[in-house]
């Protein structure tokens, strides 16, 4: 028996990198996994990555910053599925630069995106995860995707630092909230490290653009020698640490954070 089997996931920003990773395992466990992205559903990422990866995969498009898309994606799940046991608040940004120079503009999007989309995703589906929670052995289970940089900070990454770290306590204050009231959900937050995907690309490609590197590959092996395992991890190390925490192997945690950095936070 499949451990996630006829159990339903949501997972933001699902099209790629970490929340991609996070959706095969889910489908590889038995799960129904609702991949939500900006994409629009005819695009052919989305039209690609549902025939590779089956059935049981369904898209919705979604900005995370944005209530009505959110309320749209709930009536959507509720309608189709009939229940959600998973929620992976994973859609993220990056936003790099010294705090004096930082445009307003671009703090306030990756606020609306990195900590606002957990709140609304979180506020929206809890009366769907809560009944549904009520008919499974240990409640249903939201999972927030924060970063080794909620924990640690990090030059010229304030901006990233405070949203992460915002996604850390929040999720913390929502589990007691939870389970003080009895609500059958439980909450917890993954703390990756740094990842080979295409947001740590793009971010490295922003610092040698800021001159602080030749290319990015420089700045991706100086993360990986400066990691105290001496690598960086796949997409699927994090997708394992998100199985668990979606499973009954997990019953007895909620408002952990669940750091997989190599050490780096440890050294």
């Amino acid at each position: 028996m499949k451990r996630l089997q006829d159990r339903v996931a949501f997972v933001s920003g699902g099209l790629r990198g970490i929340g991609l990773a996070i959706a095969e395992r889910y489908l590889a466990e038995g799960a129904k996994v609702v991949l939500a992205d900006l994409a629009a559903p005819g695009d052919k990422d989305v039209v690609s990555t549902l025939s590779r990866l089956g059935g049981q995969a369904s898209y919705c498009r979604l900005d995370v910053a944005q209530e009505l898309d959110w309320q749209q994606a709930e009536r959507s799940v509720r309608a189709s599925l009939g229940r959600l046991d998973v929620l992976v608040n994973n859609a993220g940004v990056d936003c790099t630069g010294a705090v004096e120079s930082l445009e307003y503009s671009a703090w306030r999007r990756i606020m609306s995106i990195n900590v606002d989309g957990v709140f609304l995703g979180t506020k929206t589906f809890t009366p769907l995860l809560a009944l549904t929670g009520k008919g499974t052995p240990f409640g249903s289970s939201i999972i927030n995707i924060s970063s080794i940089l909620g924990l640690v900070g990090y030059v010229d990454t304030s901006a990233y630092n405070t949203g992460k770290g915002a996604v850390r306590l929040f999720t913390k204050s929502v589990a007691v909230e939870f389970a003080r009231k009895r609500t059958p959900i439980r909450v917890n937050s993954i703390h990756p490290g740094f990842v080979k995907t295409p947001l740590l690309e793009i971010g490295m490609q922003k610092w040698v653009a800021m001159g602080l590197a030749d290319k990015a590959q420089d700045l991706i092996d100086g993360l990986a020698a400066a990691t105290p395992n001496g690598r960086l991890a796949e997409s699927s190390e994090i997708a394992g640490a998100a199985y668990f925490l979606a499973s009954d192997d997990s019953s007895y945690c909620t408002g952990s954070e669940l750091v997989v950095d190599g050490g780096w936070t440890a050294a």
